[in-house]
C-alpha cells in the first residue's frame, strides 16, 4: 500500500517517521477513519463528475484523518503552514502560497489516508476537487 506513496506529489518536508510523535488517539483515529471520504470541511458541490470541497482551518485546528481514493487536485487559497501525517507513519510540514496546486492520480485499490493540521498563525483555506470518474469507486459520505 505504501509503494505508490512514493509516486504521489505529496508536498512538504519530512519531519518524522515511524509514527514518531503521534498520540495513541491519532493512531486510533487513522484506524477508525481509514475509509472516511470527507476530504474537506464543507462539500460545496457534487454531481456525477466531481465533488468540490472547501477546507478551512484556523491556527491550531486539525482536519481529521480522511481517505482520498479518487483522482483529485487541491489548490491553496491562502498562504500558510500545515503539518500532515500519512498512513505510513510519516509526518510532513508544508508551507503554501496562494495558487499552490497539486494533482493526485490513484490506480485501482490505491488511496491516500492522511490528516491536516494548521501550524501557522493565519487561517488556512484550500479548495479540493475530486474526479468521480476515477479508477476507484467513490467512498460513501454517509447521510
Amino acid at each position: 500500500m505504501t509503494d505508490h506513496l512514493n509516486k504521489l506529489p505529496i508536498a512538504g518536508n519530512l519531519v518524522g517517521e515511524h509514527f514518531e510523535g503521534w498520540s495513541d488517539a491519532v493512531k486510533k483515529e487513522f484506524e477508525e477513519l481509514a475509509l472516511d471520504g470527507h476530504v474537506g470541511s464543507q462539500l460545496l458541490f457534487e454531481n456525477h463528475r466531481v465533488r468540490v470541497w472547501e477546507i478551512r482551518l484556523q491556527p491550531g485546528q486539525r482536519w481529521h484523518a480522511h481517505c482520498h481514493s479518487l483522482d483529485y487536485f487541491w489548490t491553496a487559497i491562502t498562504p500558510g503552514r500545515s503539518r500532515q501525517r500519512t498512513f505510513d507513519g510519516a509526518t510532513r510540514e508544508v508551507s503554501y502560497v496562494p495558487g499552490d496546486t497539486r494533482f493526485f492520480t490513484f490506480g485501482p485499490g490505491e488511496s491516500l489516508l492522511h490528516d491536516l493540521e494548521n501550524v501557522g498563525d493565519t487561517e488556512l483555506v484550500f479548495s479540493t476537487v475530486e474526479l468521480v470518474e476515477s479508477s476507484n469507486t467513490p467512498l460513501s459520505l454517509g447521510s
